[in-house]
């Protein structure tokens, strides 16, 4: 599936016991027919009141804590298969709902965000994470500097342009802010630019995904650290390579993330190996 271009393999793990290794997400992203940015595997509930606990795999092998695009694929394959409309669900990051509406667009509420620096987390105490130091380029005249950090179930790093977000070399500097030191356990690193008050534009190096065509976190994370900053509302339509999210800062504090989920094709994979199978006659 894809989530505005962000490419989802959703895999129905219930009624299993075994996992999506990391060996096999390897192996399945080398193979360009399946080259995906997450794993949403779906297994059986683990929490009474929840309908099912997804495990979130990155193209390297490692676990991602949270994948709002992800959670729309994962919405509109099961409300295809049961015809359920609204869903609870169980990541490692927490409970999240999600709704899909009658244009076929998904919402999820992403939960809260997190701003102190022991949160995110950062490796060293900054008091004021809306505009922390950290840049990349001549000290006298960096490319990319001072960004807004925080976390939505991941940590990021959203720096602000007040040029063209395509402009910047985000393949070359993405690794590299991606495991600074500054961030423990990494983080995703995107470019944003304020259009207005309520629009964005949006690029994103994804944590152990790379370059991607939509990050429904960053753009969570673009929303509220413009919102936190003044540089937007708390309502924002946040452009990414894919297309459009709606993204709201709610007076609860909650983070609704609005967007699409398409299915591209159907197959079998093995969870342990990533040996995969492709089924004919599928959209």
């Amino acid at each position: 599936m894809n989530g505005l271009g962000n490419e989802i393999i959703v895999a129905d793990m219930r009624g299993r016991t075994d996992r999506v290794t990391a060996a096999a997400a390897i192996a399945i992203n080398a193979d360009p027919a399946t080259k995906f940015d997450q794993i949403m595997a779906i297994h059986d509930p683990r929490t009474t009141g929840t309908a099912n606990y997804i495990q979130i795999i990155n193209s390297d092998g490692s676990l991602a804590q949270a994948c709002g695009n992800g959670m729309r694929c994962v919405v509109q394959a099961l409300a295809a298969e049961t015809g359920q409309k609204s869903f609870v669900f169980e990541t490692i990051a927490g409970i999240l709902t999600a709704d899909e509406h009658a244009d076929g667009t998904i919402s999820v509420d992403m939960g809260t965000p997190r701003f102190a620096w022991f949160e995110i987390p950062l490796s060293e105490e900054f008091a004021d994470t809306r505009k922390i130091e950290l840049q990349i380029g001549p000290i006298d005249a960096p490319v990319l500097h001072s960004p807004s950090v925080m976390s939505i179930g991941n940590p990021h790093a959203t720096f602000w342009v007040k040029d063209d977000v395509w402009g910047y070399a985000l393949d070359r500097f993405g690794p590299m802010l991606e495991n600074h030191p500054v961030f423990p356990e990494r983080a995703n690193i995107s470019i944003a630019e304020v259009t207005s008050p309520s629009s964005i534009i949006l690029r994103t190096w994804e944590r152990g995904a790379g370059l991607t065509k939509a990050c429904g976190t960053a753009a969570c994370a673009a929303a509220v650290n413009g919102a936190r900053t003044k540089r937007t509302g708390r309502k924002v339509t946040v452009t990414v390579p894919g297309g459009d999210l709606l993204i709201e800062w709610l007076d609860n504090d909650h983070v609704m993330m609005t967007g699409p989920a398409e299915l591209e094709f159907r197959g079998t994979v093995d969870p342990a190996t990533g040996g995969w199978s492709r089924e004919q006659n599928v959209a």
